[in-house]
């Protein structure tokens, strides 16, 4: 059976900061800082949702998230404006480096799927938009089952909802704490060490690859 690899979309695939651009022109020189903060109350947000077993989709909890992030600036982001944001976060781009990787991956031979906090319709969309829905035989989305990563459940859904099990099943992701989700069920997964400064949490559960660049999956993952 081939293998089959479940893409995490924000953060590993598509840039969540994309998002700055809009925002730069609403807050000006506040954009970056205010989007890091909007992204770690995003899935700050998905955690007590999941814990507390009171599942919103994605797109509440990221408008939950831009509205805190607004109060905390002290920003006054008009409705309008919000709006608009939040339609940028349907049209994010991929990071430069996912659309040749994504060939690459495909053309050896792995099953391809998209496996997300995002609901389904919008992490198609977002695909299709960045150009790489080709590469992939579908998308599985936490919103089916009503709660998010970690969940060990929303990792058994990607198994099986995807035709798979766990030994041919890798997630590959650039969060380790969905990584650790992943391993902590039985499933493989590859940590993609996209940026620097982010640190594997030491709990003792250990990524079954670490990369430096996403077309590394080709030679690695086996």
């Amino acid at each position: 059976m081939a293998i089959t690899l479940g893409f995490d979309i924000y953060g590993t695939l598509i840039d969540p900061h994309g998002v700055t651009v809009k925002l730069g022109e609403i807050i000006d020189d506040r954009a970056a800082e205010f989007s890091q903060l909007w992204r770690t109350k995003q899935l700050e947000y998905t955690f007590r949702r999941g814990l507390m077993r009171d599942y919103e989709n994605f797109v509440v909890v990221t408008r939950n998230a831009l509205d805190y992030a607004d109060q905390v600036f002290n920003t006054n982001i008009s409705e309008a404006d919000k709006q608009a944001l939040m339609a940028s976060y349907r049209v994010l781009p991929a990071y430069d480096d996912v659309p040749a990787a994504l060939q690459k991956i495909r053309a050896a031979g792995f099953r391809l799927y998209g496996f997300s906090n995002g609901i389904a319709e919008a992490v198609s969309g977002l695909l299709e938009h960045a150009g790489i829905a080709q590469y992939f035989d579908g998308v599985v989305s936490v919103d089916e089952i009503g709660t998010y990563k970690p969940n060990p459940d929303v990792y058994q859904h990607f198994v099986e909802s995807t035709g798979s099990d766990k030994n041919n099943a890798w997630l590959v992701s650039s969060n380790p704490f969905d990584v650790q989700g992943a391993i902590n069920i039985g499933m493989k997964a590859a940590w993609l060490h996209r940026f620097p400064e982010v640190v594997f949490d030491p709990w003792g559960i250990e990524p079954t690859i670490v990369m430096q660049e996403l077309v590394e999956i080709v030679d690695r993952v086996k």
